[in-house]
């Protein structure tokens, strides 16, 4: 098991945590002391209050909340998002509100959720040409419905 060491900020209430034995994610909260209101295609950088220091070989995904999601159109600007384990910034979550209506995420809402994945990197070879496959340059929808 790998160690994820956390540091509170001081507007931060909350520690990450896994809701069920099976979760694959933890949520994190928005640790913001007043609303913050949305309008449709609007976005927000909203802090977590949190720092991490990953073991070495990992990262942290952050990705959108299914019940936000398709409830209320809330989601992340960059859909995945990607927590390189040098990073000792705040973790803060780039929001945008896809909807038709206004959206107001309020303070300690569980906005987002964190992933811990092993990666690594690859070793880059340079070449003239690559491998022939069936697909080979087929690209979206050429594999059919």
């Amino acid at each position: 098991m790998t160690i994820l060491k956390i540091e509170r900020l001081e507007h931060n209430k909350f520690v990450p945590e896994y809701k069920t034995e099976g979760a694959a994610g933890m949520d994190l909260c928005a640790a913001i002391t007043e609303p913050v209101t949305l309008k449709p295609l609007e976005r927000a950088l909203i802090p977590t209050g949190l720092k991490i220091e990953l073991e070495h070989g990992y990262e942290a995904q952050i990705r959108p909340r299914s019940g936000l999601s398709i409830k209320h159109g809330i989601t992340l600007i960059n859909c995945v998002g990607t927590i390189d384990e040098d990073y000792r910034g705040e973790v803060c979550i780039p929001v945008v509100n896809l909807s038709n209506e206004t959206y107001t995420i309020q303070p300690d809402e569980r906005i987002a959720q964190m992933i811990i994945a092993k990666v690594e990197q690859a070793e880059i070879e340079v070449v003239t040409e690559l491998t022939e496959t069936l697909r080979g340059a087929g690209g979206f929808g050429s594999t059919g419905k």
